[in-house]
């Protein structure tokens, strides 16, 4: 089910998968405008060859030269992206504004969280993504995770952070510095490539699914994720301890296939579809997260079935449901691998299907099926439906502000037609015209 990477020269898979933004042509009749871009990954790939063991036919990598916007995922291209060992986006301002490069980041970016999720020690598996600067993009447009990326790097050379690899490999009297940066590249995707373990991906995922994880240019999105579990301390009777720590924030349904608290890895998803995360416990977040009044912020309730046997558990839940919140999704994580699992898998459906329905009336947000999330790859799936949904609603139903300032005169009508006057009626600034002509006429000759 999961491979990763072995021994030098062992892992046939591509070492790098190059996402760029196609430049479309002005005139059917042009020349390919992304011609630049097929030689520096030509020379990219010549770099690896040199460097690894790689055997002949085998190639370093992948770029993508058929795919246009609004087409479905070729066949290679998903096996590509659930395959290779590194992900290299080249940075440039139409980059970010993509949607295709967006799912293919979110893409990439998913693998490497479950990895995480599966091997706590990787904790480098999110280094596996490798920016190439292409054209300089002010760190003000760039994404949260984006920005989080090293992409200056200053082996590469001072031309090459001004200039970026289009600037190199334009003007000629740079070229020597372009031969420098792409091989400073090459040599970083292989050290990073045997260095970090990265589960395969599924290599036949629907592209429509994948979300982008790219947001709106220059906003700042927020999430809330907080945790109603038990802790080991408060377990029902009969209750194994093994998912559960000290506290709530612990909890890991998915054990032992996962390794990391169920909160953590759902952060981690999050961040990767550009909002800024805010991680807790529902037993101290309550209060914040379900105010009177419009929402402060969308939010994830992440439910374990078993804290609701505690009366402070239903006591929680009946405080969200009480009013109608459709800005927080509710997923309900179990483990069907658990020895537990069917001693509350009826009460958990009745509990999904009846305190988590919607009201006749209510809009209802997002709620995990009736069957809940049994696996860690189900959770991955539906967590960005959940997300979408929460900011969906929450969008509808915040409260909005007027921008600063007066706003200025009103509109008027005039004798001249609608316009910006000084406040005076329409009548009264014709009765004004009108003596002003007749003052012109008193001096006529």
């Amino acid at each position: 089910m999961i491979g990763v990477a072995g021994a030098p020269g062992d892992d046939p898979r591509p070492y790098f998968f190059l996402s760029y933004a196609h430049i479309p042509k002005s005139d059917p009749k042009d020349a390919n405008p992304n011609v630049w871009v097929e030689r520096f990954y030509r020379d990219l790939c010549e770099h690896l060859m040199n460097l690894t063991s790689l055997p002949d036919g085998a190639s370093p990598g992948f770029m993508d030269r058929q795919m246009k916007p609004g087409e479905p995922w070729p066949v290679e291209l998903s096996k590509a992206l659930a395959h290779c060992r590194v992900f290299v986006p080249l940075y440039a301002p139409r980059y970010f504004l993509s949607e295709q490069c967006g799912r293919e980041w979110f893409a990439f970016s998913r693998r490497a969280a479950h990895s995480r999720a599966l091997n706590s020690n990787n904790s480098s598996s999110a280094s596996a993504i490798v920016p190439a600067l292409w054209v300089p993009v002010p760190v003000k447009q760039l994404p949260r995770q984006a920005e989080r990326l090293q992409f200056a790097n200053e082996e590469f050379g001072e031309d090459y952070a001004a200039e970026g690899f289009y600037g190199l490999i334009k003007l000629r009297y740079l070229r020597d510095e372009y031969e420098r940066a792409v091989y400073h590249l090459a040599k970083r995707i292989k050290e990073v490539a045997e260095m970090t373990q990265i589960a395969d991906g599924d290599a036949e995922q629907d592209y429509h699914s994948v979300p982008t994880g790219f947001g709106p240019p220059g906003g700042k999105r927020r999430m809330d994720i907080s945790v109603l579990a038990c802790s080991r301390s408060e377990l029902p009777t009969g209750r194994s301890p093994d998912c559960y720590g000290a506290h709530p924030r612990e909890w890991n349904p998915y054990h032992p296939e996962s390794s990391r608290p169920l909160a953590d890895h759902a952060a981690d998803l999050v961040r990767n579809l550009d909002y800024q995360v805010s991680v807790g416990e529902f037993e101290a977040d309550a209060d914040r997260m379900l105010p009177k009044g419009p929402p402060v912020t969308p939010g994830m309730l992440l439910l374990d079935h078993w804290a609701l046997s505690t009366a402070r558990g239903a006591e929680l839940l009946g405080k969200l449901t009480a009013e109608n919140r459709p800005w927080i999704s509710v997923m309900v994580p179990w483990n069907r691998a658990d020895p537990d699992a069917a001693l509350q898998e009826d009460a958990m459906r009745a509990t999904i299907q009846t305190d988590l329905a919607p009201r006749p009336g209510d809009e209802g947000g997002h709620c995990s099926p009736s069957g809940g999330v049994p696996t860690l790859q189900a959770f991955s799936q539906e967590l960005p439906v959940a997300v979408k949904a929460a900011a969906r609603h929450y969008d509808r139903h915040a409260q909005t502000y007027p921008p600063d300032g007066g706003g200025g005169s009103k509109p008027q009508v005039l004798p001249s037609g609608v316009g910006y006057g000084s406040g005076i009626p329409a009548r009264e600034t014709k009765s004004n015209a009108e003596k002003a002509e007749g003052s012109l006429r008193d001096r006529e000759p």
